[in-house]
């Protein structure tokens, strides 16, 4: 068989209600010659009926593993794959027909990893309203990737020897795997990035501060190593590394602020750690305090007013 020029690595678990928009969404392509692998990692729910359909297309390949985890089932549908490009795209995300092919055609010199911007989704498919950001860093983007992942997982694509030169997904990381690949990817190749929103990210239909906690503790345990082990300290300047570790828990304390500021102000408090932030961090804070505060009045009004009635 022809060889092809990108191969689509999708691992799914339980997403069955979420997979035949992703699965279409790639053979909507405009780029010919991909092919696509599903990983099933062990699903309970009626993955293998959802993607049966599709099986009639010989690009789409279904393989059945056991809860080997996200890093070993991505890192299997790598294995399998033929194509000299390797794209990820998660069950419960969306491409636009156009995604492969502008990406593909950005890949230059000395680019290994090409990205996107995404839209957003809820639960039901249905758009949602986001403010856009500006423009991310592309080229050598050590620096400012260990102070943010700003690379939305389903948007990749990467050449294929890129994987031989760094290794693939950990399997020692549950969470946040792909901002340990890119940290790695960063210290030696260069991104691209194609200034469209040509992936439609799903989002709200997780337990979100739970992970994010979990991801938070595993992205300052990936910082760490890669400042230890990766030598990436001898890059990326001593302000900026503080201002990483800092900005990663202020970024969960903000987003939790509303729903628990008590948990806010103790990630905000953590970041506290790290002299050279300690500015943005002590607002952070500050805040997060006041939401507390505010919301404790308002349940003492809410208790008042209805002990009155």
């Amino acid at each position: 068989m022809t060889k092809p020029l990108v191969s689509v690595v999708m691992a799914a678990k339980n997403y069955a209600r979420f997979l035949p928009t992703a699965v279409e969404s790639v053979v909507a392509q405009t780029l010919p010659g991909w092919e696509l692998l599903i990983v099933d990692d062990g699903s309970s729910d009626a993955t293998p009926t959802a993607v049966r359909p599709y099986l009639v297309d010989s690009r789409v390949k279904y393989v059945r593993s056991d809860r080997l985890g996200q890093s070993r089932a991505k890192n299997l549908g790598i294995g399998l794959s033929r194509g000299r490009f390797v794209a990820f795209l998660d069950a419960d995300d969306a491409w636009q027909p156009t995604k492969l092919e502008k990406q593909l055609a950005r890949f230059t010199d000395g680019v290994a990893v090409v990205f996107c911007r995404r839209s957003l989704m809820n639960e039901n498919g249905i758009e949602l309203p986001h403010t856009p950001t500006p423009a991310p860093p592309t080229g050598r983007v050590l620096t400012p990737m260990f102070v943010q992942n700003f690379v939305c997982f389903s948007s990749v694509v990467v050449r294929r020897e890129v994987f031989s030169a760094v290794g693939a997904f950990d399997p020692g990381w549950d969470l946040a795997i792909d901002y340990d690949l890119w940290l790695r990817v960063a210290a030696r190749f260069g991104f691209d990035f194609v200034d469209e929103e040509l992936v439609a990210y799903r989002t709200g239909h997780g337990n979100l501060s739970k992970k994010l906690a979990d991801r938070v503790a595993t992205a300052l345990s990936i910082m760490h190593r890669a400042e230890t082990r990766y030598a990436v300290g001898e890059e990326v300047p001593a302000g900026v590394i503080a201002a990483g570790y800092a900005s990663t828990c202020r970024t969960l304390g903000y987003v939790v602020r509303k729903s628990e500021p008590l948990a806010a102000a103790r990630w905000c408090a953590t970041a506290l750690r790290w002299p050279d932030a300690r500015l943005a961090s002590a607002k952070g804070l500050a805040a997060a305090l006041l939401a507390w505060a505010r919301g404790r009045r308002e349940a003492g009004a809410a208790e008042n007013a209805t002990a009155n009635v």
